[in-house]
């Protein structure tokens, strides 16, 4: 080392402020332990200077220049090394910052949820931003000692490890109790939600560190793409099952489309597609047959079925299912022929009156 950057660093240890590296950091520590009286402390507009001896507090600085020398501050005296003639006092200093930081950003796993439409295990992790404010330096940087996290880097580590357990454990109970579809969840329709329930939730963890997370930003509940692929494709399974009118009948379409479909693909360049049209025709029209057959063949005897004349089962037929009698014909209307309810005085399609 030169005799000036000798002579630089000298003069360095007369004036102690905040590091340029460092002016966006939430916490700042000086490097030095061992300090002169009479040297110049400067203190910014938006921060604290805490003394820290033996992991107590020994004394605050606020903004502004301060010499520091027993006679103008009283509690440097606690920590004056004797053994150099009262010219050094021994203790750990603080910076730190009392103004809102935005835009930290957190991010992880929550792990593996139950999809309450699919009933699937499916693996969410989350990922967005926070804004956070130290409400009580003392009880930061006392915290912080105690969890021997005492550089900025290692404070934001320890913090979001906090928060992120917070979000995993407040998001996982949302989805079991409110049973919010993944597929919403992800979708960001109850970002809102989850970001309130959060900072509820978050508050008692970080008020003991006299910290606030002030806001959340851009939280999103993300899954996998083979994942949401999944549960799209169930969604869309059940939808159309339910306008089949069944899963059995859905599944019979399918497949009989799907037999359509290799029927046209059998085909050729040439005529592909032509045979693909009608084998989709085709495969439709089975699908409409399995329903109509099966409509056709669930049991006689529903509402509107004419009564036996000798044991009065309801029936369809040409017989009674019962006991045999045979079923009197029932009567039409002279209108619009549709068959008439046994005893009807008028039709009940057309109100036309029925023949005496």
């Amino acid at each position: 080392m030169g005799l000036f950057d000798s002579l630089k660093q000298e003069s360095q240890r007369n004036f102690i402020a905040r590091s340029d590296e460092a002016k966006n950091d939430i916490l700042f520590v000086y490097p030095e332990h061992n300090v002169r009286m009479l040297t110049q402390l400067t203190v910014g507009a938006d921060e604290v200077a805490l003394f820290v001896k033996d992991g107590t507090i020994q004394g605050r600085l606020g903004p502004g220049t301060h010499q520091l020398d027993t006679n103008n501050i009283p509690f440097l005296s606690r920590l004056v090394e004797k053994l150099t003639g009262g010219n050094l006092f021994v203790a750990e200093l603080y910076f730190v910052s009392t103004r809102e930081f935005p835009g930290v950003k957190f991010g992880g796993p929550i792990g593996d949820v139950r999809d309450p439409e699919s009933a699937l295990g499916i693996g969410t992790m989350v990922y967005g931003d926070f804004s956070v404010r130290v409400t009580d330096p003392e009880k930061l940087v006392v915290g912080l000692v105690g969890l021997r996290r005492t550089s900025n880097e290692e404070f934001l580590a320890w913090f979001k490890s906090l928060l992120l357990k917070v979000v995993r454990d407040r998001v996982a109970e949302l989805l079991v109790k409110k049973r919010w579809p993944l597929l919403d969840v992800t979708s960001g329709a109850y970002s809102e939600e989850i970001e309130q329930e959060v900072l509820a939730g978050v508050r008692p963890h970080v008020d003991g560190y006299g910290l606030t997370v002030v806001r959340l930003g851009n939280v999103t509940i993300g899954i996998k793409p083979e994942d949401e692929a999944t549960l799209k494709r169930l969604a869309k399974d059940q939808a159309y099952s339910k306008m089949a009118g069944g899963f059995q009948q859905y599944a019979a379409g399918q497949a009989m489309l799907g037999a359509a479909e290799g029927m046209a693909k059998g085909g050729g360049e040439g005529g592909g597609g032509m045979l693909q049209g009608a084998a989709l025709g085709v495969g439709m029209g089975m699908a409409q047959a399995l329903q109509q057959g099966q409509a056709a063949a669930r049991p006689a005897g529903g509402p509107g079925a004419a009564p036996c004349p000798k044991c009065g089962t309801p029936g369809s037929g040409r017989f009674c299912s019962s006991c045999g009698a045979p079923m009197a014909a029932a009567a039409s209307c002279a209108k619009c022929g549709s068959q008439l309810q046994p005893g009807a005085k008028f039709c009940g399609n057309c109100g036309q009156p029925a023949a005496g």
